[in-house]
């Protein structure tokens, strides 16, 4: 296929070069009925603005851009069908868990999955067989499910539909992606790869292997996070047989806008031309500076960058070098404190971030001077370290951190609930789901069953820092429970 070529780029160059208008959404008409305090800071944005069809395209999508670009994808990446998605991975996982268990399925699912997975629980009614992830107890850290325990499911719940298992982590550590497929597999059941922090990963051989090469049959990728999209870009690829192709594409449709972003379509389609014309170079670059900033981050007395600790037995397949993490621990500072303070002081966001870690995203953006920033930044704060407080978070282990499920997420989130004080809230059935964020992995889930360990782990984490956006009140006085005389 002729890479060279950008079908929807190409087609909102055409709408401006040929002075197009249309008396169609967006109402500001490519910025001319914005305010102009707007436009000085969006115009050009606004300007490249316009209606899906009739805009870039006709009302019958004859000039097949779209299509065309999807193909593309497809086809740059080693997929049989690519689908564009502009309300982030959040839609994509939601529809290929639609797809695969939507109705009265039920899913194998590593414990450690993203919020948004649980949202698809609560959507499509599907029920949870959970695989609890590798734990790190010495370091308080969790990992993709192994093989062995994908196997362990699949024998205890064959009545499954599928799995659904997140790989890359958002620290960077990835599954055996090749081993569980082939358990799957062996089930006559597909398997489903929130791979949303992977979407570089079939550009350049000394990254982890791309879920697609390694047998999955469902991928998605978020483009903004690894790749070069705007925000909510993302994109889900199918392969084999396993999976109704037309089933995903409805699911897709039953919770997508009917309103896209063409920008977002266009960075996607842009991003995808440059990964295959440049990619493999980009990347190899960013894997230098990534070699670069671990040597030079791992100077900083205190701060140790995580390597081999995340590879092997209770802990990783692979590891994504891109992440670079490092534990803070050491010098008794949490990352949330060392987060505030370089925006602070060093106008520098840290996304990842946890009561003894922080993590640099790296990208093919990156360079030496963003690095030496970085180490810049982090070595001042080292240095004006004095003697922190010890941060009081009620650390779990893995047996307190594992609730017990009594009711499905979806019956348990329309229930009838109730707000009670948070230390009444042991003992009760979860009626909404509770997430630190980042990275946004649930530790209630509604329906499971609240324990006093975990409650004080988020109510100590709180007053730490933490950030936990989810409940109807964030500050946790109170929670939201199923009422008892819904509770079976």
């Amino acid at each position: 296929m002729n890479h060279s070529a950008a079908p929807i780029l190409d087609a909102l160059a055409d709408y401006q070069r040929l002075g197009r208008y249309g008396f169609t959404p967006p109402g500001h008409r490519q910025s001319r009925g914005a305010d102009p305090r707007v436009n000085e800071i969006l115009g050009a944005a606004l300007r490249a603005d316009i209606l899906a069809g009739p805009g870039m395209d006709d009302r019958l999508s004859r000039g097949h851009h779209l299509a065309d670009a999807q193909e593309l994808m497809a086809d740059a990446v080693g997929a049989e069908y690519a689908f564009f998605s502009t309300c982030g991975s959040s839609l994509s996982v939601k529809a290929a868990m639609m797809a695969v268990a939507g109705g009265d399925g039920g899913l194998v699912l590593g414990r450690d999955s993203h919020k948004s997975i649980v949202a698809g629980l609560i959507f499509a009614g599907v029920r949870p067989y959970w695989v609890s992830p590798r734990w790190d107890a010495a370091r308080h850290f969790s990992h993709a499910p192994s093989p062995e325990q994908v196997q362990e499911a699949w024998e205890l719940h064959p009545e499954a539909a599928g799995a659904l298992i997140v790989s890359p982590t958002p620290y960077g550590t990835c599954a055996d992606i090749a081993a569980i497929a082939d358990v799957c597999h062996s089930h006559g059941k597909p398997l489903i790869i929130d791979e949303a922090w992977g979407a570089h990963l079939p550009f350049h051989e000394d990254l982890p292997i791309w879920a697609m090469d390694a047998g999955a049959d469902i991928c998605l990728v978020s483009v903004h996070k690894m790749g070069a999209g705007f925000e909510q870009g993302s994109v889900f690829h199918l392969q084999g047989d396993l999976v109704d192709r037309d089933r995903l594409r409805e699911c897709a449709d039953l919770l997508m806008t009917t309103s896209p972003n063409v920008l977002l379509y266009a960075a996607m389609d842009g991003w995808r031309r440059q990964m295959v014309e440049h990619g493999r170079d980009l990347l190899g670059a960013a894997l230098k500076i990534a070699g670069y900033a671990r040597h030079e981050l791992g100077t900083i007395p205190g701060i140790s960058v995580m390597e081999d600790e995340l590879l092997g037995v209770e802990a990783s397949h692979d590891l994504d070098r891109l992440q670079v993490l490092m534990d803070v621990s050491a010098t008794g500072a949490t990352g949330f404190e060392i987060a505030d303070w370089m925006r602070e002081h060093r106008r520098i966001d840290l996304g990842h971030i946890d009561h003894r870690r922080i993590i640099a995203t790296l990208s093919m953006a990156d360079s030496t001077e963003t690095v030496d920033a970085l180490v810049t930044g982090l070595a001042a704060w080292r240095a004006q370290l004095r003697d922190p407080a010890p941060h009081g978070i009620r650390l779990l282990s893995p047996r307190e951190l594992q609730l017990d499920s009594i009711m499905l997420p979806r019956d348990a989130f329309f229930a009838p609930c109730e707000s009670v004080p948070i230390d009444r809230a042991p003992g009760r059935v979860a009626g909404e789901q509770v997430t630190p964020y980042p990275p946004g992995i649930p530790v209630i889930v509604p329906g499971e069953l609240i324990n006093v360990a975990v409650i004080d782990y988020l109510r100590s984490g709180i007053a730490a820092g933490m950030n936990v956006p989810d409940p109807a009140d964030t500050s946790l006085d109170t929670l939201r429970v199923v009422a008892e005389h819904a509770v079976p």
